[in-house]
């Protein structure tokens, strides 16, 4: 039997989202124009796949363009107020008619059997509810917005019992009041008050415009400065939910992301691939560097078996990592390790030793290696050792070009000679500090 090695590979990259994602709870926004423009079936069977995974999965959806449809054929408008607009009666009933619409068309697509699909047989069972309880905005520069409304609270524990027996929960943007009033709701705000009273992983938006002009990650303090950037040219929907993205990281959501609706299978090639498809926002950067802990050994013997079996690395066995573990520093991003480096003292010689450099084949020619080898230099200085050597059979350039200097086996300390492998006839490198 042939072994497909691209799949092999692939499926291998997959598992650690899989399990990472496996109970988790995401909010997905939908805007009304995945219904409009007949793309919501191929999104289902995604959909679908996801709460297959064990991913606690709430939808939340607007209809803006049937609501505007609505209110052309009624020869109706929405008055606007700054980046809102006055909901009056008449238009509530149009809102509310066009909401009423597009949920019973989405509950049913997603309860459908989806028959000749990736996911045949395999129903999404649907819960909705009064979830959210809104109150009016009120007055804004003199112009009351009457039945435009904010979300007060969130049901989370109702939500949460029905996530809890495997249903998804399908959200509108509409709120109720205490009294019995109905009020209309933004998408963003309804999507990122439900991910924020969950405590969700992440908070999803598949917006229309193009998420490429974003960067591929950002801080809450990066995206801030890209909205308080007057000279920034981008669109009012993305503007939008990134305010919303930044409100919700800071009070607990862990992951918004911002992907373009229009890629086939974009939320999949989002959330399952290292470099994603869209723009990731964080309370913190997603990469550090740190000490590495003995529940560290299994993802670095990933990282450096490959290297030893070709010869790279001196081949170390795992009772000898978990005794030297303190010796290791590692580079993570977003929870996995992507790259590893070891530090040996040599304080009789004012020296180190830099050994096991090594990073993930996916992470290559990114400017990592050179992240962790300042690591180790910033490291040995705080030692009060002034000197960095390295044994190398493969990376003597890369490391001349970091400021090493090759030297001989006699400008090692003396307990390294002992132990120096003349079969391996590794280069002896040096750099002053």
């Amino acid at each position: 039997m042939k072994l497909n090695s691209d799949f092999v590979t692939w499926f291998r990259s997959v598992a650690p989202y899989v399990n990472a994602f496996r109970g988790k709870t995401f909010v997905i926004a939908l805007s009304g124009n995945v219904l409009a423009d007949g793309k919501f079936i191929e999104l289902v069977h995604d959909i679908n796949l996801l709460a297959s995974l064990g991913i606690r999965l709430v939808l939340a959806h607007d209809a803006r363009p049937q609501i505007e449809s609505r209110l052309e054929e009624s020869k109706s408008q929405l008055e606007p107020v700054e980046s809102l607009h006055v909901t009056d009666p008449t238009t509530l009933n149009s809102i509310k008619e066009s909401v009423g619409r597009i949920h019973i068309e989405i509950e049913a697509l997603l309860s459908m059997g989806l028959p000749n699909s990736p996911m045949a047989n395999a129903s999404i069972r649907v819960s909705c509810g009064n979830f959210v309880t809104a109150s009016p905005i009120g007055v804004v520069d003199g112009i009351d917005l009457m039945y435009t409304g904010k979300v007060r609270k969130i049901n989370s524990v109702a939500i949460s019992s029905h996530l809890d027996a495997g249903e998804v929960i399908l959200i509108s943007p509409l709120g109720y009041s205490p009294t019995g009033e109905i009020f209309n709701l933004t998408l963003e705000n309804v999507a990122a008050e439900v991910a924020i009273a969950l405590n969700a992983e992440k908070l999803i938006f598949l917006i229309n415009d193009k998420s490429e002009a974003l960067p591929r990650e950002l801080t809450v303090a990066e995206s801030t400065a890209i909205l308080e950037n007057k000279t920034a040219s981008y669109s009012n929907e993305i503007t939008r939910y990134l305010h919303s993205a930044i409100n919700a990281c800071q009070l607990g959501v862990a992951r918004t992301h911002l992907i373009n609706r229009h890629i086939d299978g974009v939320i999949l090639q989002e959330l399952f691939t290292h470099d994603g498809i869209g723009s990731m926002i964080s309370q913190e950067p997603l990469q550090t560097l740190r000490k590495a802990q003995i529940e560290d050994i299994g993802s670095i013997l990933q990282l450096i078996e490959p290297l030893e079996a070709n010869g790279t690395l001196v081949r170390r066995h795992r009772e000898l990592l978990e005794i030297e573990i303190t010796r290791f520093c590692v580079s993570e991003h977003d929870g996995i390790i992507i790259g590893c480096a070891a530090l040996y003292p040599f304080p009789r010689e004012n020296a180190c030793e830099l050994a096991c450099l090594a990073v993930s084949p996916d992470y290559r020619n990114a400017g990592h290696g050179n992240a962790l080898l300042k690591h180790i230099e910033a490291n040995t200085i705080a030692q009060g050792l002034r000197k960095l050597f390295v044994l190398t059979t493969s990376a003597t350039h890369w490391f001349i070009e970091h400021g090493f200097n090759e030297v001989t086996t006699d400008d090692l300390p003396h307990a390294k000679q002992e132990l120096y492998n003349y079969q391996r006839r590794s280069k002896v490198l040096m750099k002053k500090l």
